[in-house]
Formats: structure tokens, C-alpha cells, sequence
């Protein structure tokens, strides 16, 4: 076995968990083969180099070896070798995905919590005597 499709490599290395996800993700043209988009029949041998984009992580792998099956993930794993760029630019992103800023903690206003509400009312600026939910000129 010389080659295989990308699509069925892509499943048995395990980065997707069926093959129409895979073929799916390669026809968006997330896939690149040797610095060329792929298609899903896009034939694969060893030592080609593969770039996956999934999410926000960008994935640069050397093939070392084929499969037909998907075996467990201690085999998949053995079908390929990522990049010491690609390990080191996932490693700084996973970093700076730990220390940027919360995103709900920018939210200023919104709807109010129950204590919040309950802080209104005991400052009197409930609905208190407002017949209306308008506002009043």
C-alpha cells in the first residue's frame, strides 16, 4: 500500500470521527496536501506533509505511515508526527487562550440579577409608584 485517500487517512488518524466529516472539512478546504487544497480522493503516501485547520488551531503533520482501519488512538497517533512549529505555535495559543480576559466579564449591562434588582428597590428606584413600565418626562 503506496497511498491512500486523504479522507480515509484523516478518519484513521482519528482527527474525525467519520469519513463524510472528514470529506466534509477537506471540501471547505480546510485540508492542505504539500501546500496544495486537497479533495477528498487526494491520494496521501509517507513523508507528504499535511496542514488541518480545526477551529482555531492550525495542525502541520508529517505522514509516517498508512492505514484502512481506524484502530485505537495509541495506532493513530503512530500514523503521523506533528511539526515542532506546529507544537510550539498550538502551545502559545492554548496560552494565550488561558490568560486573555474572561468575555462575560465585559458585559457591563444587562438584564438584571435578582440582586441586583432587590439593590434597586432598597435605593427607591424600583417601579415603586410608576403606574407604567414607559419612561417618565
Amino acid at each position: 500500500m503506496n497511498s491512500m485517500r486523504i479522507d480515509k487517512w484523516l478518519w484513521a488518524a482519528r482527527f474525525y470521527k467519520t469519513r463524510s466529516l472528514a470529506t466534509d472539512e477537506i471540501n471547505k478546504g480546510r485540508v492542505q496536501v504539500n501546500g496544495q487544497v486537497a479533495k477528498p480522493a487526494r491520494d496521501v503516501k509517507v513523508q507528504d506533509t499535511v496542514l488541518i485547520r480545526q477551529n482555531d488551531v492550525t495542525r502541520t503533520l508529517l505522514v509516517l505511515d498508512l492505514s484502512q482501519v481506524r484502530g485505537p488512538a495509541p495506532v493513530a497517533q503512530a500514523l503521523y508526527q506533528e511539526t515542532p512549529e506546529s507544537l510550539a505555535l498550538r502551545t502559545k495559543l492554548s496560552e494565550q487562550r488561558h490568560l486573555a480576559r474572561e468575555p462575560a466579564l465585559s458585559i457591563e449591562h444587562g438584564r438584571p440579577t435578582k440582586r441586583d434588582r432587590r439593590e434597586l428597590q432598597r435605593a427607591g428606584q424600583g417601579w415603586g409608584d410608576r403606574w407604567s413600565a414607559s419612561v417618565d418626562d
